[in-house]
């Protein structure tokens, strides 16, 4: 029998940290949710309060997001050998939670004030609008870079760049107001903001509950895999093929490489596949076992149990 147990804990251009992001963001936005707060209650204008609220629900969703992220980096001990990783993807799911329940009263207090509308004062609500706009498009970028690589990240990206479209539909609801004085404006603009909010949270809500229950994360092609396994110069089959995320940046892979008797150098084959994996596919933690065929024809369990 010929088989090897090989595992990369190498981690090529590791995802970079935002800190800075996340405090100057809290900072700004809590700040801001202090600001409209108290003058959407001044003027009685539920647009801005519903936006304070939204906002302080972000200020909670970036402290939750830089925990799991800080969590996340936390060094693997006897008892938790992958470390804290998974803290990303739990706050990302709770960051999506949170939001939506939000939302929910949010709708709810809309739909009621359009029963009895109320007046309010339109430059108000548009200039404070327009600052929380301007906050928000800059917490945004400070998350640009790292939303493509990081669902965690990616939340924190696009509940800011939500906030500045909410923004700005809050300061074209107080012009609308101004314009037609039209009171049951800013109820229904409320109800926007909710809608708008619920369609993008609804995405990270799902991928964070596939991502905690194993699911290949949605940038890995499974198939695509199990070809380039395949295609590894003496591979002749490959099984129990499981692919998860660690963390809501980090992937892990294991399998199985049934092998041609005549391969010599598994180490060349080891060191290819690992590369191919991380070039690939972004795959940073592998595990393969190699097979003979004599062992692999003795181990009736496929793809769902390992061989004993």
């Amino acid at each position: 029998m010929s088989s090897e147990d090989h595992h990369d804990h190498s981690h090529h251009h590791a995802p970079a940290t935002f800190n800075r992001a996340f405090a100057i963001g809290i900072a700004l936005n809590t700040a801001f949710v202090l600001i409209e707060g108290f003058y959407g209650w001044q003027i009685n204008s539920l647009a801005l309060l519903a936006d304070a609220g939204h906002n302080l629900s972000d200020v909670a969703g970036l402290l939750l997001a830089w925990g799991g992220a800080l969590a996340g980096k936390w060094r693997p001990d006897a008892r938790h050998t992958y470390g804290f990783k998974r803290a990303s993807i739990l706050a990302a799911f709770t960051n999506a939670v949170l939001l939506l329940v939000a939302m929910g009263w949010l709708g709810w207090e809309a739909a009621g004030r359009l029963k009895s509308p109320e007046a309010t004062q339109g430059w108000t609500i548009m200039a404070v609008a327009g600052v929380g706009m301007v906050i928000n498009t800059a917490t945004a970028l400070l998350f640009m870079r790292g939303r493509k690589d990081d669902l965690n990240i990616r939340g924190a990206f696009l509940h800011m760049a939500a906030d500045a479209l909410v923004s700005l539909g809050v300061v074209l609801g107080g012009a609308l107001y101004l314009w037609q004085g039209w009171a049951w404006i800013d109820p229904v603009m409320s109800l926007a903001i909710a809608v708008v909010i619920v369609l993008g949270t609804w995405g990270l809500l799902r991928q964070s509950v596939h991502l905690m229950f194993d699911g290949v994360p949605d940038a890995v092609d499974i198939a695509a895999v199990r070809r380039l396994l395949l295609g590894l110069a003496g591979v002749t089959e490959v099984h129990d093929l499981h692919v998860w995320a660690m963390g809501t940046s980090d992937i892990a892979l294991t399998a199985h490489l049934v092998l041609a008797d005549q391969v010599a150098d598994t180490g060349a084959l080891l060191h290819h596949a690992e590369h191919a994996l991380h070039d690939h596919f972004e795959i940073r933690h592998v595990t393969l076992q190699l097979e003979s065929p004599a062992y692999a024809q003795r181990c009736a369990l496929r793809d769902g149990a390992q061989c004993q």
